[in-house]
C-alpha cells in the first residue's frame, strides 16, 4: 500500500463513528503552522500547505469518499484551495524579507492596518463574500449552514492575506472565523477540525497579544 494510498483509506473509528485520519492530521498541522506563525517563522507556509491539503480532500467527502461523511462544503474545501494559493505567496514574501535582514531577523514586522488599505479591504471584503457565496450556491451548496460556510472561506482568506503582510489586525478575524468555525464543524461531523477550531481560538488571542507586544517594542527603538 502506498503512503498516499493510506492516508486516503485509513479512518479511526469513536463507536460506529469513522472520522478520516486526514482530518485529524490536518488539524495537528495547522495547530502547528498557527504556532510558528505566531512565531514569525517561514516554516509555518509550508506546514499550512501540507495541512489544508489534507483537509481540502476531507470536505469534498463526496469525491473522496472514504468515511461516512459524503457531503460536499464548498466553503471549507475551497478555503483550503485559496490557503494553499495565498500560503504560497506568504511564503514567498516571507521568506524575502527575512533575506533582506541580517542574522535572526524575523520572517515579518507587525503593523496595524493603514487608514488607506482599509478604505480598500472593507469594500472588497463585502464583494468578495457576496460573489463568493453566489458562486456556492450555484455548486449546488444550500441550507442554513450557506453563510457561515461563506463567512469561513470569506474570513480565512482576509487572515492568511493579512498574515503574510504582517497586519496585527489578522488574528481579530481568525477569532471571527474560529466562533462560527466550531459549531459549524461540530454539527456536521468534523470533530477534528471542530476541535482544531477550539484550539485555534485561545492560540490566535494569544497571537494577537504577542503581535502587538512586538509592534509596540518596535516602534520604541
Amino acid at each position: 500500500m502506498t503512503l498516499i494510498k493510506w492516508l486516503f483509506e485509513t479512518n479511526l473509528y469513536f463507536g460506529s463513528k469513522s472520522i478520516p485520519l486526514r482530518e485529524v492530521l490536518g488539524g495537528a498541522l495547522g495547530i502547528t503552522s498557527a504556532f510558528l506563525g505566531m512565531k514569525r517563522k517561514v516554516a509555518a507556509w509550508p506546514v499550512g500547505i501540507i495541512a489544508d491539503a489534507m483537509l481540502f480532500t476531507v470536505f469534498l467527502g463526496a469525491v473522496f469518499a472514504y468515511s461516512d461523511n459524503d457531503a460536499n462544503f464548498y466553503g471549507q474545501a475551497s478555503r483550503n484551495l485559496l490557503l494553499i494559493i495565498v500560503s504560497i505567496y506568504g511564503w514567498v514574501r516571507w521568506a524575502q524579507h527575512r533575506r533582506s535582514g541580517t542574522g535572526e531577523r524575523p520572517a515579518v514586522s507587525p503593523r496595524w492596518t493603514t487608514k488607506k488599505e482599509k478604505i480598500v479591504l472593507i469594500p472588497a471584503i463585502i464583494i468578495f463574500f457576496l460573489l463568493s457565496m453566489q458562486i456556492f450556491k450555484a455548486l449546488g451548496e444550500t441550507g442554513n449552514w450557506l453563510l457561515v460556510d461563506t463567512w469561513i472561506f470569506t474570513g480565512t482568506a482576509l487572515a492568511t492575506f493579512g498574515m503574510s503582510r504582517g497586519y496585527i489586525e489578522f488574528w481579530l478575524v481568525w477569532v471571527a472565523v474560529d466562533l462560527v468555525g466550531v459549531p459549524f464543524a461540530f454539527a456536521n461531523g468534523y470533530y477534528p477540525t471542530g476541535t482544531l477550531y477550539a484550539f485555534y481560538l485561545p492560540l490566535v488571542i494569544w497571537g494577537f497579544i504577542s503581535w502587538r507586544k512586538i509592534y509596540i517594542k518596535e516602534r520604541a527603538l
